[in-house]
């Protein structure tokens, strides 16, 4: 056996694994090659530049994806009526064809519009957007009014599997 290197267990692993240096343990899916994604608001003040700041991925504002940005598209849209609209009319334009080509809508991440539940009417909408495509759903986290990022809210770990974002 070489120097700096150790048998990893057959099972998952065959041949030579080099040891790592002492340190925390890393995530499972550290090495994973994670997908990468644009994120793209339907509106303004969606919480796109946010969103790719905790969970990585490309921002793409309120704007298409361009040549050379990951073309797996997360609409992004707030929780109040305006915003389940302006989404419901972007998964639309997917669903026609109408979007530009090269471009795949992966799911639609519904950030909170205030803390608590939502009214029911408001509810309604999103299963009835939940019926036809993955949805994603970011609770109210009042650190990030303030700026302070850190790490995606526990309540969110289906989507920090999607993205491969470090917890």
């Amino acid at each position: 056996m070489q120097t700096g290197m150790r048998q990893g267990p057959e099972i998952w692993i065959r041949g030579p694994v080099a040891t790592r240096e002492p340190g925390p343990p890393e995530p499972a899916h550290a090495h994973a090659a994670a997908r990468r994604f644009s994120w793209v608001g339907t509106h303004g003040g969606a919480g796109v530049s946010t969103l790719a700041a905790v969970y990585g991925g490309h921002d793409s504002g309120r704007a298409w994806p361009g040549p050379g940005d990951p073309s797996s598209v997360l609409l992004v849209a707030r929780t109040h009526a305006a915003g389940l609209d302006t989404v419901a009319g972007a998964v639309e334009i997917f669903r026609r064809g109408q979007a530009p080509p090269g471009l795949d809508l992966d799911a639609v991440v519904l950030v909170a519009d205030a803390p608590g539940r939502l009214p029911r009417p408001l509810a309604q909408r999103v299963r009835s957007l939940e019926s036809v495509i993955d949805v994603y759903r970011v609770p109210w986290v009042p650190a990030w009014r303030l700026g302070e990022l850190g790490h995606p809210p526990r309540e969110t770990s289906a989507l920090v599997r999607l993205t491969g974002a470090a917890r």
